[in-house]
């Protein structure tokens, strides 16, 4: 199966939801839509789904246009934010409602809704209410009536968000071998770069309601083509800096200023964005080609596995990620350092010119799947 939007809108009371879409799915290929909140993630899903109808455009499926066919007409599944479960049936009965739906026999439907419940390990719980279930135990219900179906097209609307931390750790990596597993067009939705990195397949970059950047998920990290790109993939946002190239050296203003080594050397004299990503700033020296400068601290938030520094630079504000906690006091002159083979550059007009080499990923940068 494929299925693809070309040149689609969507437009609800003037306001544009999707704007001028074309993007396609391949054959049991996972896909993420990675963006913020209102990029038109959802309404995307829905428009896949068949739930809604675009004000331009068309839904083409199998090389056929599916626009107008309902719902209940094409063998796909999806999963919401919301744990949507039936109060009144067990589980077992929550995993089989799809198939007693489609007529499948007893049997059959026993052996799948097992397989499926084990898969998700829910398989001790067949015989519980919904009420009785802790959030991540509902939505690994949830999903497993969307995996029992074994439809051609899995719909995932950002369906970890509403769990804690160590919960949507765990799933993640058993959701990504799930996926790798089937022969379904998985598409799932995130507001979170670590997670479409450890999900991996293909990305797409929305925001306000255009696909902004489509390719390989760890490429489209790597090489963003153009600062917004890299600002979504990257959390937190990217820094991001106007600079001068002059003399062979990127002045960055507040003392930092960069040689022009490696991917830097070919930029010809001018103005330019530079960016880096906070996990490519350090408290300590990491390496000989490190350059030190110093900025004072505005905020420091400590999550317990991470902390996060914000420091001015120049006109600029900086964030630095630390690992563990990292004792920063309000005002502090913090001596950072910045290896310059990490630096993004853009034209004033927001596009790449130049991207780091891809390098062993630092110490503080969690997924392994960006390294």
């Amino acid at each position: 199966m494929t299925i693809a939007l070309e040149n689609v809108n969507r437009v609800v009371a003037g306001e544009t939801h999707i704007a001028d879409m074309t993007v396609s799915f391949a054959p049991g290929s996972v896909n993420v839509l990675l963006g913020p909140t209102m990029a038109g993630k959802t309404t995307l899903l829905r428009l896949l789904a068949g739930l809604d109808r675009p004000t331009s455009g068309r839904v083409v499926e199998n090389g056929v246009d599916v626009t107008g066919r309902s719902v209940r007409k094409r063998n796909l599944a999806m999963v919401y934010q919301q744990f949507i479960n039936y109060p009144s049936f067990t589980v077992f009965e929550n995993i089989a409602s799809p198939l007693r739906r489609a007529g499948m026999g007893r049997d059959e439907i026993d052996e799948k809704v097992r397989q499926a419940a084990l898969t998700l390990h829910i398989d001790e719980l067949l015989d519980r209410l919904p009420d009785q279930l802790s959030g991540g135990q509902q939505q690994r219900t949830a999903l497993a009536r969307a995996l029992v179906k074994d439809a051609d097209l899995l719909l995932l609307d950002e369906p970890l968000v509403n769990l804690d931390y160590k919960l949507r750790e765990e799933l993640r990596e058993e959701l990504r071998e799930i996926f790798r597993a089937r022969r379904s067009i998985v598409v799932y939705a995130t507001t979170e770069p670590v997670e479409a990195l450890l999900i991996g397949g293909t990305t797409v970059v929305l925001d306000q309601g255009r696909a902004l950047q489509v390719g390989p998920t760890t490429a489209v990290y790597h090489h963003p083509d153009t600062l917004r790109v890299g600002e979504i993939f990257s959390d937190p946002p990217m820094n991001e800096i106007e600079g001068t190239v002059a003399d062979e050296t990127a002045d960055l203003g507040g003392g930092l200023r960069a040689p022009m080594r490696g991917h830097l050397r070919p930029l010809a004299g001018g103005r330019y964005r530079f960016g880096v990503r906070a996990n490519h700033l350090f408290a300590h020296r990491q390496g000989p080609e490190d350059i030190e400068f110093t900025a004072p601290v505005e905020l420091a938030e400590i999550s317990g596995s991470e902390t996060f520094i914000h420091v001015a630079l120049g006109t600029a504000s900086w964030v630095v990620q630390e690992e563990g906690v990292f004792p920063a006091r309000l005002g502090q002159e913090l001596r950072l350092y910045l290896d310059p083979r990490n630096l993004f550059v853009f034209a004033l007009d927001g596009r790449l010119v130049a991207a780091p080499a891809r390098r062993p990923a630092p110490a503080n940068l969690a997924p392994a799947a960006a390294r």
